[in-house]
């Protein structure tokens, strides 16, 4: 028990939610030692790895030029889109985070899958569409539409690649971590190998590539997680007040498992988390990338629809295996070892949904549920080192140093050098942050989201009165503030760097940092009375017709 207890511990880390769980524990808890081998979770890596070789060498011959590379030619259809985007978005931490945290908290647990969820309406109904119509293959070209490119861009490639590195960070840890448990090997070389494999998809497959295998790894979740779903309804008989009433019975808290505040009881934390997972999500640039790969704003819009249907289907599925591992789990003998440490109330112990598919379906069913909590962290760190290639190679490159005078294999080459580099670096850091504390990260990187990236795009589609000024010392409010708040946080102040009292006394920034952002985007602008500032306002119109029809001219501001 202590082996599949260390093995279920490592494959968590994979995801945003969990590493701000268990990474808690991490700073104090020496690094699992090398433990015995899970046959059927490796053989179902092994095969899972080989199918996506086989698509990365059939997108590699599809792959011609930077349309290609960046967004997949534009022909995927807004069905696979969504599928790519849910398969993106559905990491481990949605898997297993927030079904452990409904296992530890019941009914709070679920204000990250609601967070989480409310984010796409946000992105379907201000974003998809004109970011279809206005850009091209990042949102900085959308920033930039009418606004100064060396600025915007060199800000927006800043908050992508700050977002990129952090996301990446904790998924090589966690991907390593699992690797390491998985083959035995030492930690340094599990890393090495995911980051190989990271490269390999994004260098030789780019868009095509990331595409099919985030699809892949979607239909792999949902299916394990409507078989774990259907096996708990199975156990009782189908009947939702049978599993509460059980619940309630077994579980430390009882009754308050089906009231909120057990997890989150500050107002201005749980405000605070909400706009985080909110409006972090339409800042994420691996998620924003991906609507510049369907044809059309029609199919832009039909993706975040079929993406918005099988991620709420998804996290309808962790709150019935949430429950379920309550009265599956917690009242088993044979898992008293792995829960004996007690419930947290911020859902630390994260073996809820891996115990329950043990307890539903034995060894071949755990071993399914870790080989697919492998394929999330593949899929996420490939559209993440995307994101981050495309903004160093089509931001900085070819729009910044070379003034839109680069060649598209040359823009290529330097998105493939960069997606090297990017690995190189996800590995090294990996391998630092092993036994740190990076508890701190998720709040960081949708914190970072939230309130650089998207303000700045929201107030260049929606606001005539936008300047290049205004945007670029918003952008830089948001960010440092952001990032400012969360190290000034306990989890970095008090928990990293051991100082008696934090400095900030909010888990979340988002609440003050993001409406910082606002502001300094709207004071800048009024202020700024140059010829160039009248002129970004006066292209406005020419924004719009682009932004509802599609038609007009690439970029109206090339100053």
């Amino acid at each position: 028990m202590k082996t599949m207890k260390s093995l279920l511990a490592a494959a968590l880390a994979g995801g945003q939610m969990f590493l701000a769980q268990a990474a808690m524990a991490a700073g104090t808890v020496e690094a699992a030692e090398k433990q015995a081998t899970n046959m059927h979770a490796i053989i179902m890596f092994i095969i899972f790895v080989g199918v996506t070789l086989v698509i990365t060498y059939w997108a590699a011959k599809r792959t011609k030029t930077a349309k290609d590379f960046y967004a997949a030619g534009g022909g995927i259809t807004g069905l696979q889109n969504g599928l790519a985007i849910a398969g993106d978005y559905m990491s481990a931490a949605s898997f297993l985070g927030i079904s452990s945290a409904v296992y530890a908290s019941g009914y709070d647990g679920l204000i990250f899958s609601v967070g989480w969820l409310v984010g796409w309406p946000v992105i379907l109904f201000l974003l998809a569409e004109r970011l279809r119509n206005l850009g091209k293959y990042t949102f900085a070209d959308v920033a930039t539409f009418r606004l100064a490119q060396g600025p915007v861009r060199t800000l927006a490639a800043t908050a992508a690649l700050t977002v990129v590195i952090f996301y990446l960070i904790g998924q090589m840890v966690g991907a390593g971590q699992l690797i390491k448990l998985l083959f035995g090997l030492d930690f340094m070389y599990a890393v090495m190998i995911v980051g190989a494999l990271m490269i390999v998809y994004v260098t030789f497959g780019g868009m095509v590539a990331t595409t099919w295998v985030q699809i892949i790894k979607a239909c792999l979740l949902l299916g394990g997680a409507t078989f774990m779903a259907l096996g708990v309804m199975a156990h009782f008989g189908f009947s939702f007040e049978a599993m509460f009433t059980k619940a309630v019975e077994v579980h430390p808290k009882h009754l308050a498992i089906m009231s909120p505040g057990t997890m989150v009881s500050d107002p201005i934390d749980a405000i605070s988390l909400g706009m985080t997972l909110m409006f972090g999500t339409a800042g994420l640039p691996h998620i924003l990338m991906r609507f510049f790969t369907v044809p059309d704003a029609k199919a832009a819009r039909s993706s975040v629809f079929y993406a918005t249907g099988f991620i709420g289907y998804f996290y309808i599925l962790t709150f019935i295996i949430g429950f379920g591992a309550i009265t599956m789990v917690l009242t088993d003998p044979q898992y008293l070892d792995a829960v004996k440490g007690g419930i947290n109330l911020r859902g630390g112990n994260n073996m809820a949904a891996p115990l329950l598919a043990h307890a539903i379906g034995g060894d071949l069913f755990f071993g399914f549920i870790s080989a697919v909590a492998f394929a999330t962290i593949l899929a996420v760190v490939s559209g993440l080192t995307l994101a981050g290639a495309s903004a160093i190679s089509h931001d900085l490159y070819a729009s910044v140093i070379a003034h839109g005078r680069a060649s598209e294999s040359t823009e290529v080459m330097v998105s493939k050098m960069a997606s090297i580099a990017l690995g190189i670096i996800a590995v090294a850091l990996g391998i630092v942050f092993e036994k740190l504390n990076v508890a701190f990260i998720v709040a960081l990187t949708f914190s970072v989201a939230a309130s650089g990236p998207f303000p700045v795009l929201v107030m260049s589609m929606f606001w005539r009165g936008l300047t290049t000024r205004g945007a670029v010392i918003g952008g830089i409010i948001g960010l440092v503030s952001s990032v400012g708040m969360v190290v000034l946080s306990k989890a970095v102040w008090v928990q990293s760097f051991h100082f008696p009292h934090e400095v900030f006394p909010w888990a979340y920034p988002t609440l003050f940092s993001m409406p910082l952002s606002f502001v300094g985007c709207w004071l800048f602008s009024i202020l700024d009375n140059s010829p160039r500032a009248a002129a970004e306002r006066a292209l406005f119109d020419e924004q719009e017709i682009r932004s509802e029809t599609g038609l007009g001219s690439e970029g109206a501001a090339s100053h």
